[in-house]
C-alpha cells in the first residue's frame, strides 16, 4: 500500500510517502524551491518522495490531504458574514486564493501527478486538520495507546483537540472551537512583538525563557478567562460586550 500525504496552500507545503505503514520519505517544498514557507503545491517534494519509494506510474494507491477544504471554506464564509463590512478587506484577500486553488484540490492533485508521470489513484482522502496533527504525532510514536493533545490557531473549526489513540485508530474525545484559540492568541502576541504571523512564533517561544511573567495578571484580566472546566474565552466581568459578541459569533458560526 503506497499512500502519498500532501499539505499545501497555507504555509510550509510538504509531501510524505507511507509504504505499508512505514514512512519512506518526507520533505518540505521550500527545501527545493528555496522559497521560505513555500505554500504552493509541493510538486518537487512529492516527486522526491515518489522517487524515493521507487514507485511506477500506477503504483500509487491513495492520496491524503491534510484538511477538509470545503468545511474550512464554510467556516470562513460564516465568519465573514457574521462580521459584516469590517471583514471586507480580509475577504477580498482570501477569496481569490480559494476560488483559484483551494476549492479545486482533487483536480489540482490529478493534474500535478499527471505532470510527474503518475496516475491519479482510486482513493483520495481528506482528513480533519487536527486529526492530521494528532496522527503525525501518535502513529510514528512507540506507544500502543496514548492521549493526544493538539493546539494551533484553527483548522476547519477546531482550535484544540484531545484524542485517544489505540493501535491504528484515533478517536476524538473533546475539542474547543473557533473563535476560542490559544494559538490565535499566541499569533497575536507574535504580531504585537513585530514578528510575522505563521513564521515568527518560534522566535517568541525561543525568547520566552529569558523573560519574566510580568503581564500574567493583565492577560487574565483583559484577554483570557481560564475557567474551572479548563475551557477558556474572553474575560466575563470587564468585557460583557465582548462576551456577548463571542456568544453571538458562536451562534452564527454553528
Amino acid at each position: 500500500m503506497n499512500i502519498l500525504g500532501i499539505s499545501a496552500f497555507y504555509h510550509d507545503s510538504a509531501a510524505c510517502l507511507v509504504q505499508d505503514g512505514k514512512i519512506v520519505a518526507a520533505a518540505q517544498e521550500e527545501r527545493f524551491t528555496r522559497k521560505k514557507h513555500d505554500a504552493g503545491f509541493p510538486r518537487h517534494a512529492a516527486a522526491y518522495c515518489l522517487r524515493a519509494g521507487n514507485l511506477g506510474p500506477g503504483d500509487l494507491d491513495a492520496v491524503s490531504f491534510y484538511e477538509k477544504p470545503l468545511t474550512h471554506f464554510v467556516r470562513l464564509m460564516r465568519t465573514y458574514f457574521s462580521l459584516g463590512p469590517k471583514a471586507i478587506r480580509s475577504f477580498l484577500r482570501a477569496a481569490p486564493v480559494w476560488l483559484r486553488e483551494k476549492l479545486w484540490i482533487p483536480m489540482q492533485i490529478e493534474r500535478e501527478l499527471d505532470a510527474l508521470g503518475y496516475r491519479m489513484p482510486p482513493k483520495l482522502y481528506f482528513t480533519e486538520h487536527h486529526e492530521s496533527h494528532a496522527a503525525s504525532a501518535f502513529y510514528p510514536s512507540p506507544y500502543a495507546s496514548a492521549a493526544v493533545l493538539t493546539l494551533d490557531a484553527v483548522g476547519e473549526w477546531a482550535t484544540t483537540t484531545l484524542s485517544l489513540g489505540h493501535g491504528n485508530t484515533l478517536a476524538l474525545a473533546k475539542e474547543l472551537r473557533f473563535p476560542h484559540s490559544l494559538g490565535l492568541l499566541y499569533s497575536a502576541f507574535t504580531y504585537f512583538c513585530g514578528f510575522k504571523v505563521n513564521s515568527g512564533e518560534y522566535k517568541l517561544m525561543g525568547l520566552a525563557p529569558y523573560g519574566e511573567p510580568k503581564y500574567v495578571s493583565q492577560i487574565l484580566e483583559n484577554l483570557l478567562d481560564l475557567r474551572s472546566d479548563r475551557d477558556f474565552g474572553p474575560p466575563r466581568e470587564k468585557h460583557d460586550g465582548t462576551m456577548r459578541d463571542f456568544r453571538r459569533g458562536n451562534d452564527l458560526l454553528g
